[in-house]
């Protein structure tokens, strides 16, 4: 009753700020980037909710915190170094900057706008469209891991659940809706990961106890290395720096984490959450590796083979008391509906501004737009709930491939493009077009036809980090040897970054 108790009273806070958040979501603008007024707390926060979800708290943490032992913490480090303050200090201002002046609300607008071309548009539109998808079914599967440990409900009861009140809040407020939830759903992971993890420690005795026992086991499957799991790169250090590639990384070339950029309100909001951003990474992705990382002193109570990886944490888990557990099936439940809106959010846009505006609805006003996009929310959320059914019952593929395939195809194809184009006035349309077609193309391959490639290659965590880092070394060579872009074109969109402003004295000294 308590934890029941508990779930009632933050979903109706959540349904409570969409209904409230309604005045800024009267137009496209206003549904899509909140009006590009989103201070450095809610975008910071709607970051780094967005970046973890049950993908990563049950389906990384549990399956690389089994494969690495406590080195899994590495990829939670590199989270918030890479994938949040790098990309907040080489993406965040020039992407702000470009796209306002660029008048663009989506990563496909910002392509075909950049390069002037609509077909670069509609097919960066299209790879979004397949490769979401998966993404957002995964993230349903170890939510109901959790409600079913806790609650004993039907998986198909979760799904719905969830999917319903994302809809009613996103629909509602749109973008400012999320962002404030997002930051309440952030607060709830911070407090939540810090007590979970004391917790489980405590079961085993504290930390020390903990990871001396950690040092004490030995996998000849793996390694007969003794104190493998407890040491500082683990027993596979070449995979992990691939999986720490893949999270960290990948965050620069996905669609609905740029998007966030476009929304920030101003220079001091950039400072602030690129701060706030990293230490939330720091906290919530380190934590949650470092909890994985202790999964094998539960051994005796997983069985791999029959519960797969996914299984590693909800176990890790359950022993937990009521209230623990009702912390627990919130922080995860928050941190999967806020990625979840942030992915329905950027779907639905992208399909009606880029494609379906595009081809077949060209005189589309902005009122219907907003329509539409509210009506594709429900589409995409409908549909990545059926998915996420039908992967549960045939069990097609852990957590954490999913994931993979998703972040490989659509950073792999984004990421180089989307950063040599607000740097290097080279870049090319024809190098846009090689990155989009190999990284998504490789993915696919390794989805349908792995045996293709070379060994290191067949699995979704390395083959998409080979993608990214590949993209960063085609688009340039690419680009040196097709046709220069449009010379004027290339001028007025980089006079954005030469337009003069005047900023207090505490940020530049001036002429005295």
């Amino acid at each position: 009753m308590l934890k029941l108790i508990i779930l009632i009273l933050y979903f109706a806070v959540l349904i409570g700020i969409g209904l409230y958040c309604r005045k800024n979501a009267t137009d496209v603008n206003g549904f899509v980037l909140g009006g590009r007024s989103v201070g450095p707390w809610l975008t910071a926060f709607a970051y780094g909710t967005s970046y973890f979800s049950a993908v990563v708290f049950v389906g990384y943490a549990g399956q690389f915190g089994w494969k690495y032992g406590i080195a899994a913490t590495w990829a939670g480090i590199g989270n918030a170094v890479i994938g949040s303050l790098l990309a907040w200090v080489v993406l965040g201002r020039r992407t702000r900057i470009m796209t306002q002046h660029l008048n663009s609300a989506t990563m496909p607008q910002f392509f075909g706008q950049r390069f002037g071309s609509r077909p670069l548009k509609i097919a960066a539109s299209a790879i979004i469209f397949i490769f979401l998808i998966p993404y957002t079914a995964s993230l349903y599967n170890g939510l109901s891991r959790l409600f079913g440990m806790a609650f004993d409900i039907d998986y198909s009861v979760c799904i719905i659940l969830m999917a319903v009140l994302t809809a009613i809040y996103v629909i509602a407020g749109g973008y400012m809706a999320t962002a404030i939830n997002d930051f309440i759903q952030g607060i709830i992971m911070l407090f939540g990961i810090v007590t979970v993890i004391a917790a489980v420690l405590k079961s085993k005795g504290g930390f020390m106890t903990a990871y001396q026992g950690l040092a004490h086991i030995t996998d000849p499957a793996v390694t007969d290395t003794p104190g493998i799991f407890a040491s500082f790169f683990g027993p596979d250090p070449l995979n992990l720096m691939f999986v720490v590639i893949l999270t960290s990384l990948g965050t620069w070339g996905l669609p609905q984490m740029v998007q966030k950029f476009y929304a920030i309100k101003n220079e001091e909001s950039i400072k602030k959450g690129t701060i706030i951003s990293t230490l939330f990474a720091l906290v919530v992705a380190g934590g949650c590796y470092f909890l994985g990382g202790f999964g094998r002193l539960f051994s005796d109570q997983i069985d791999i083979a029959a519960g797969g990886y996914d299984s590693v944490i909800p176990v890790m888990l359950q022993n937990l008391g009521p209230v623990l557990i009702a912390l627990v099936v919130i922080l995860v439940l928050s941190a999967s509906m806020s990625t979840l809106s942030s992915l329905v959010i950027a779907s639905s846009s992208t399909l009606t501004i880029d494609l379906l505006k595009e081809t077949c609805l060209k005189k589309m006003d902005d009122k219907r737009q907003l329509l539409l996009i509210r009506i594709l929310v429900v589409v995409f959320i409908a549909i990545s709930a059926i998915l996420a059914l039908v992967q549960y019952k045939s069990s097609i593929t852990f957590i954490a491939q999913l994931m993979g395939i998703s972040w490989g195809a659509l950073a792999g194809a984004f990421l180089a493009p989307f950063l040599y184009a607000l740097y290097w006035k080279k870049t090319t349309k024809a190098a846009c077009w090689v990155s989009f077609i190999f990284g998504s193309g490789l993915m696919m391959v390794e989805m349908t036809a792995p045996e293709l490639l070379p060994a290191i290659m067949r699995n979704p965590i390395n083959c998409g980090a080979i993608a990214m880092l590949a993209g960063l070394v085609i688009v340039p060579i690419v680009s040196l040897f097709t046709p220069k872009p449009d010379k004027k074109l290339v001028e007025e969109t980089f006079a954005c970054y030469n337009r003069e402003t005047v900023v207090k004295q505490s940020t530049a000294l001036g002429k005295q």
